[in-house]
C-alpha cells in the first residue's frame, strides 16, 4: 500500500489514518523492531553501533537505516529498503527528527500540515521548509533566521540518508518526476545517479524551475556536507582518510564543508600524491558545479549581494554571474567590495579552475573553437591549456568572448600562485626553500600568496655569485608566466596595485594591448615612489630577459628567425636578444610594430642605466666608483666616457674604467648615434628646429641628426651649438658618425679593415678618389671634409699637426672666437697665408697643403670662398658648380670671369688660393 499509493490516488480517511499508525508503529514498536533483529541478524552482529542499540526505543531500525550502505546480507538490505522509503515518506518517522527540530518547525513556519490534508507528500514540505531555512541562515547572517544545531545536524543527517536514492527526498522526487522522465529516463535510480543527472542539466530550458530550485537546495546541502552526495562520499572515502581529509580531523562540528574537502584532497593533488581517479572525477564534477551556480556559495551571496543586484542581474546560470564579478573586479564595469573580491577569490581557490579550464564553463564554451584550433595539440583538460589560449591571446586565432573570459580569470590566477598549477608543481620545493611558502591550502599573513611570485621572480635571474637561485625548472614557469603578465598590467597585482593612480593620471587614454605598461615607462620619473619602483624593477628585468615582453616578440618573430635565432635558443638571454635586435633594427625584413618597439624600449632604457642589463652588470662596479649619484643612462654614458677619454689623452698608465666596462660603453655609445631620441640633451635643445625643419623626416637611421646636421646654420643658438659639439665628437670618433658608418660600411671593409676607429675617416679620405670607390661613400666623405673645413677643431688631424702654430699665428681669430661656434674657415685661411709664406711647422704644412689641393678641385670645401662668392658662383659659374663631379671647373671659371666679380673679397679670393698652391 505505501508504494502504491501517489499523490493523485485518494483513500479513505479511515485507511490513511490506519497505515499511519502502522508507519509509526514500524520503527517505534518492539514487535516490529523484533521483526527488523530477526531479518538482520548476522547484520546487526557486524554493525557494532546498532548491535549496541536499546530494544525497544525505536533507535534499531534507524541505526540500520544509517548503515544500510554496508549492509551485504540480501534479505535485510530489500527490508532496510523498504523502511527507508516508508521512513523518508513523513518527517515524523525518522527517528529523533521531530524531537531536535521541533522549535525550529515554529520558528521557521514550517509546520503547515493540518489534519485532513489530502497531499500526501506534504509531510516532505517540512523537510524541504527546514531545508531553505538553513540555506537561508548561510547566506543572509540574518540572527532573527537561525536554525538550532541539534536540528542542523538532523536535517543534514536526513538529506545523507536520502543522497543514494532522489526517491527518499520527497519534495525533490515530487518537484522533479516530469524533468527526471525528460532528461534521466534511462538513468538506474540508487547511488546517487539521478540526483548528478538531473544536477547536469540543471540549466537545460526545458528543466523546470520548481525542480531546478529544488536541486539548487539540495547542491547548497552539499556545499554544507559533502556527505549529502552519495557518490562524492563513496568515491573519495579511502582518499578523505587517507590524507586525513576526514572530519574527524577538523576542530568543528561533524558536517565537513564541501570546500574543505575540495582544498585537502586538491592539496594532495598538486604535491604529486595519488588521489583515485574515481575520486578526482567526482572532484571536477563538483568544482564545476560551484563554478556554474554562484548562489551554491554562501558566502557570495553574503558578500556580493549589492554588487550582483547593480552589475550583474539575470546573469546567474552557466557561470555568467561569476564571470561578471570578475569583469568587475579588473575594473572594466565599476568596482567591487573587498569582501566580495575575497570571496571570489575563496571560490577560485576552491574550485581551481587553473588545473582544468573545462571546470570553468563559461569559459571553456567561450573558448572552444579556439582550443580546438590552436591548443588541439594539447590533451583536453591539461592545465597548460590556459597557457597556451594565453599565449595565442591578441592573435589572429583568438575570439573576444574567449579573450574576455580567459582574462577575468586569470585576474584570479595571477594573484595566488598556487592557482596555477604547472607553476606550483614545479615551484613548491623553491617557494618552500627561499620564500618559507606553507602547503596548498595554508595561507600565511605573513606571507600574502602575492609575494610568493615577487619571491621567486627576485631569485629567478639571479648569479651564480649572487647564490639561492631557482632550480632550472622553476625559472622556466617563472619567465612563462612573466611573459604572460607582460601582455596586461591588470595580471600584475603589484603593478596595479602601486599603480592604479598613475594609470588614472598619465595612461587613461591608452587602450591598446601592451600600450599601459609603455605608457608608465614614458612617465616613469613623475610616477609616484611606490610606482615607480615596481616599473623600474619590472623595466629592469626585462632588459635582462626581453622575452618577457610577449607582444614584441611576437612582432618581432621574423627578424629574430632571420638574425637572431642563436641568441633567441639560449635559456639565459642576459640582454643579448635586444643587443641583436637594435643592431639588426634597420634591415629589409624589419617590420614596422617590432622597429617601433626596440626603439621604444630604448628610449626606456636611457632613463637609468640600470635598465641596460649588459650595460649595468659591466660597468656597475666603475659607476659606484667614478659616477656616483648619477642614474640617467646617458649622463652615465657621458661620465664614463669622458674619464676614458682623459686618461687616454692624458696617456694614463692605467684607465680608471674596466676593459669590460669600456668594452659595453662602446657598444652604448654607438647604438645612441642612430637616433636623436637617444641622446636627450640633444633632442631637447633641437626640439622646435626638427619641428620647424625636419617634421617629416623620420627618426631612426639617424637621419634627423643628418638634417640639423645640413640645415646647421639655419637652427637656433641651443640646437646649433650642440649640432657643433655632436660633430666635434663624431671626426674625433668617427665610428660614432653613424650615417657614415653605414653609408659607407662596404668601403670600410674594402679599404680600412684594419684601421683604428679614430682614424676611420682619415683612411676614406685618403682613397675617395679610387675607382671602385661607392659614389654614396664618396658623397658622404665630401660631406664630412665641407663640415671639417668650416672649423679647424672639427679636423683632429689638422688640430694635432698644427697645435702650436694656430695660436703663433691666428690668435687675433681665436681670440674674436666663441665656444661651439663655428669660425667658417678663418682658422684654415690663416693657416693657407702663413703656408704661402712658408712660415708653417713641418706636419702642419703637410696637413695645408692637403686642404689646398683638395679645394682646389672641389670650391664647397673652400667655406671662405663659398661665403665670399656665393652671388658670383651662382650668377657666373652656375653650370659648373652644378657639375656632379668637382675637377676645380668652379676656381677656374671664377678667375676667368676675375673682370666681371664685383665683390672685393670674392675677387682676392681665387687669387690668393691660386697664390697659395702656386707657392
Amino acid at each position: 500500500l505505501f508504494f502504491f499509493f501517489q499523490p493523485d490516488n485518494e483513500i479513505s480517511s479511515d485507511c490513511n489514518h490506519l497505515l499511519w499508525n502502522y508507519k509509526l508503529n514500524l520503527t517505534t514498536d518492539p514487535k516490529f523492531e523484533s521483526v527488523a533483529r530477526e531479518v538482520c541478524k548476522s547484520t546487526i552482529a557486524e554493525i557494532k553501533e546498532c548491535a549496541d542499540e536499546p530494544v525497544g526505543k525505536g533507535f534499531l531500525v534507524s541505526c540500520l537505516v544509517d548503515h544500510r550502505g554496508n549492509i551485504t546480507e540480501y534479505q535485510c538490505h530489500q527490508y532496510i529498503t523498504k523502511m527507508t522509503a516508508i521512513i523518508f515518506s513523513d518527517y515524523r518517522l525518522i527517528c529523533g527528527f521531530m524531537d531536535d527540530c521541533k522549535a525550529d518547525i515554529n520558528l521557521l513556519k514550517c509546520g503547515s500540515i493540518r489534519p485532513g490534508e489530502k497531499d500526501a507528500h506534504s509531510q516532505g514540505e517540512v523537510v524541504a521548509c527546514l531545508e531553505k531555512g538553513l540555506v537561508k541562515e548561510a547566506e543572509e547572517n540574518d540572527p532573527r533566521i537561525q536554525v538550532s544545531d541539534q536540528c542542523k545536524k538532523a536535517i543534514l543527517r536526513v538529506a545523507e540518508l536520502s543522497s543514494d536514492d532522489f526517491h527518499l527526498d520527497r519534495h525533490l522526487y515530487f518537484a522533479c518526476r516530469d524533468d527526471r522522465e525528460r532528461f534521466c529516463e534511462n538513468t538506474q535510480a540508487g547511488e546517487g545517479r539521478v540526483y548528478k543527472c538531473l544536477f547536469n542539466h540543471k540549466f537545460e530550458e526545458s528543466m523546470s524551475e520548481k525542480c531546478r530550485d529544488a536541486l539548487t537546495t539540495r547542491q547548497k546541502l552539499i556545499a554544507q556536507d559533502y556527505k549529502v552526495s552519495y557518490s562524492l562520499a563513496k568515491s573519495c572515502k579511502s582518499d578523505l582518510k587517507k590524507y586525513r581529509c576526514n572530519v574527524e580531523n577538523l576542530p568543528r562540528s561533524r558536517e565537513a564543508r564541501l570546500s574543505y574537502l575540495l582544498m585537502c584532497l586538491e592539496s594532495a593533488v598538486h604535491r604529486g600524491r595519488q588521489v583515485s581517479s574515481e575520486c578526482q572525477g567526482e572532484m571536477l564534477d563538483y568544482r564545476r558545479m560551484l563554478m556554474e551556480d554562484f548562489s551554491l556559495s554562501p558566502e557570495i551571496i553574503l558578500s556580493c549581494r549589492g554588487e550582483i543586484e547593480h552589475h550583474c542581474s539575470g546573469l546567474h546560470r552557466k557561470g555568467r554571474t561569476l564571470h561578471c564579478l570578475m569583469k568587475v573586479v579588473r575594473g572594466e564595469k565599476g568596482n567591487l567590495g573587498p569582501s566580495c573580491q575575497q570571496a571570489l577569490q575563496t571560490l577560485i581557490q576552491e574550485t581551481d579552475p587553473g588545473a582544468d579550464y573545462r571546470i570553468d564553463r563559461a569559459l571553456n564554451e567561450a573558448c572552444e573553437s579556439v582550443i580546438q584550433t590552436a591548443c588541439k595539440h594539447i590533451r583536453s583538460g591539461d592545465p597548460m591549456i590556459l597557457s597556451c589560449l594565453m599565449e595565442h591571446l591578441y592573435t589572429e586565432k583568438m575570439v573576444e568572448d574567449c579573450e574576455h573570459r580567459l582574462l577575468e580569470l586569470q585576474y584570479f590566477i595571477s594573484r595566488d600562485w598556487k592557482l596555477d598549477t604547472v607553476l606550483y608543481r614545479k615551484c613548491q620545493g623553491d617557494a618552500s626553500r627561499l620564500c618559507h611558502t606553507h602547503g596548498w591550502n595554508e595561507t600565511s599573513e605573513l606571507m600574502p600568496a602575492g609575494a610568493v611570485f615577487s619571491c621567486l621572480y627576485r631569485h629567478a635571474y639571479r648569479t651564480e655569485e649572487q647564490g639561492r637561485r631557482l632550480s632550472r625548472e622553476c625559472r622556466a614557469e617563472v619567465q612563462r608566466i612573466l611573459h604572460q603578465r607582460a601582455m596586461d598590467v591588470k595580471l600584475d597585482p603589484a603593478l596595479q596595485d602601486k599603480c592604479m593612480v598613475d594609470l588614472g593620471k598619465w595612461c587613461s587614454e591608452k587602450t591598446e594591448t601592451g600600450q599601459e605598461l609603455e605608457c608608465l615607462q614614458d612617465h616613469l620619473d613623475d610616477l609616484v615612489s611606490d610606482c615607480r619602483d615596481i616599473v623600474g624593477n619590472l623595466t629592469e628585468l626585462e632588459s635582462e630577459d626581453i622575452q618577457i615582453e610577449a607582444l614584441l616578440m611576437r612582432a618581432c618573430e621574423p627578424i629574430i628567425q632571420t638574425f637572431c635565432h642563436e641568441v633567441a635558443d639560449n635559456q639565459i638571454d642576459s640582454g643579448d636578444l635586444m643587443e641583436c635586435l637594435i643592431q639588426n633594427k634597420h634591415q629589409k625584413e624589419m617590420n614596422e610594430k617590432c622597429a617601433i618597439g626596440v626603439t621604444h624600449f630604448q628610449l626606456v632604457q636611457m632613463k637609468d642605466f640600470r635598465f641596460s642589463y649588459k650595460f649595468k652588470m659591466a660597468c656597475k662596479e666603475d659607476v659606484l666608483k667614478l659616477c656616483p649619484n648619477i642614474k640617467k643612462k646617458v649622463d652615465v654614458v657621458i661620465c664614463l666616457s669622458t674619464t676614458v677619454r682623459n686618461d687616454t689623452l692624458q696617456d694614463a698608465k692605467e684607465h680608471r674604467v674596466s676593459l669590460k666596462c669600456r668594452k659595453q660603453l662602446r657598444v652604448e655609445e654607438l647604438e645612441m648615434t642612430e637616433d636623436i631620441r637617444l641622446e636627450p640633451e640633444l633632442y631637447e635643445a633641437c626640439k622646435s628646429d626638427i619641428k620647424n625643419y625636419c617634421q617629416n623626416v623620420a627618426y631612426g637611421n639617424a637621419q634627423i641628426i643628418e638634417c640639423l646636421k645640413e640645415i646647421k646654420k639655419q637652427l637656433s643658438t641651443r640646437c646649433h651649438q650642440k649640432v657643433f659639439k655632436l660633430q666635434e665628437t663624431e671626426m674625433m670618433d668617427p665610428e660614432l658618425d653613424y650615417t657614415l658608418m653605414r653609408v659607407c660600411k662596404q668601403m670600410i671593409k674594402r679599404f680600412c679593415p684594419e684601421a683604428d676607429s679614430k682614424n676611420m675617416l682619415q683612411c676614406l679620405k685618403q682613397n675617395k678618389n679610387s675607382e671602385v670607390m661607392d659614389p654614396k661613400c664618396k658623397q658622404m666623405i665630401t660631406k664630412r671634409q665641407i663640415t671639417q673645413n668650416t672649423d679647424y677643431r672639427l679636423n683632429p688631424v689638422l688640430r694635432k699637426a698644427c697645435k702650436a702654430d694656430i695660436p703663433k699665428f691666428c690668435q687675433n681669430i681665436l681670440s674674436r672666437a666663441k665656444d661651439d661656434t663655428e669660425l667658417e674657415g678663418q682658422v684654415i685661411s690663416c693657416l693657407k697665408l702663413k703656408y704661402a709664406d712658408q712660415r708653417l711647422s713641418p706636419d702642419c704644412e703637410d696637413q695645408i697643403r692637403v686642404i689646398i689641393q683638395e679645394s682646389a678641385l672641389d670650391y664647397r670645401l673652400d667655406p671662405q670662398l663659398q661665403m665670399h662668392c656665393s652671388e658670383e658662383i651662382s650668377n657666373l659659374c652656375a653650370e659648373e658648380a652644378a657639375a656632379q663631379e668637382q675637377t676645380g671647373q668652379v676656381e677656374e671659371c671664377l678667375k676667368v670671369n676675375l673682370l666681371k666679380i664685383k665683390t672685393e673679397m670674392c675677387k682676392k679670393h681665387p687669387i690668393r688660393n691660386y697664390s697659395s698652391k702656386a707657392a
